[in-house]
C-alpha cells in the first residue's frame, strides 16, 4: 500500500497549507511555479473581456480570477477564470460554475485536459475553455447530456454564449491580438 492511499486530506486540512495548491480526490496537488507572465496576460485579458461584454442585467453572475472552488470535502480546485452565478458563499464557490477558463502550462495541461475536464464535466460546468498561450488558440467545449461536446478552436473567432442565463460573448482575436508577433 502506497502512502498516497493513507492519506486523505480535506478542505480543513487545505485552508491551512502555505503556497498554491489544489486538492483533487484528497491528494494535495501543488500549483507550483508561479504562472509566466504571459499566462497572466492572457487571463487578464480574457477576464476583461468577459467582464466588459456582460449585460447589465446580469446581476447575479460575476466573472472571477483563481477563486477556490469547494466541490467536495476532498476536492477544491483553483481554475484561472470562472463565471459563476447566484453563488452568495464569501470564501468559496459552492455551485459549478457556467464557464471556466483554464490557461494550459507545460506544469498543468495533463491535468487540465484529464483530470479537471472530467471533474468540470461531472460537476455540469457548461463551459469549459482550454487557452494555449504558445498556439495562440482556445479549444472550447460546451454540456450536451452530460458530456462534453467540442465547439472548436478559436484563434480569431467570435464565441457567443447564447444559452446562459447572462448574455455574453469572447472575442479571441482581440484576446489574442497583443500576443501577436
Amino acid at each position: 500500500m502506497s502512502v498516497a492511499t493513507l492519506l486523505n486530506y480535506t478542505y480543513d486540512d487545505y485552508v491551512k497549507w502555505e503556497g498554491e495548491w489544489e486538492l483533487i480526490d484528497g491528494a494535495p496537488v501543488s500549483m507550483a511555479p508561479a504562472p509566466t507572465k504571459k499566462h497572466q496576460r492572457l487571463a487578464g485579458e480574457i477576464f476583461m473581456a468577459l467582464n466588459h461584454t456582460m449585460q447589465e442585467d446580469c446581476a447575479l453572475c460575476e466573472v472571477l480570477y483563481e477563486v477556490d472552488w469547494k466541490v467536495l470535502e476532498e476536492t477544491v480546485l483553483r481554475p484561472d477564470i470562472v463565471l459563476v452565478c447566484d453563488d452568495e458563499h464569501e470564501a468559496y464557490l459552492t455551485k459549478a460554475p457556467k464557464i471556466i477558463v483554464e490557461i494550459l502550462s507545460p506544469a498543468t495541461a495533463k491535468k487540465d485536459e484529464t483530470v479537471k475536464f472530467d471533474i468540470y464535466e461531472v460537476e455540469g460546468v457548461q463551459y469549459y475553455i482550454l487557452v494555449y498561450p504558445d498556439d495562440l488558440r482556445a479549444k472550447v467545449y460546451t454540456l450536451k447530456e452530460g458530456k462534453y461536446r467540442k465547439v472548436g478552436d478559436f484563434t480569431h473567432e467570435v464565441l457567443a454564449f447564447d444559452d446562459l442565463d447572462c448574455t455574453l460573448t469572447l472575442d479571441f482575436d482581440k484576446v489574442f491580438k497583443k500576443f501577436r508577433k
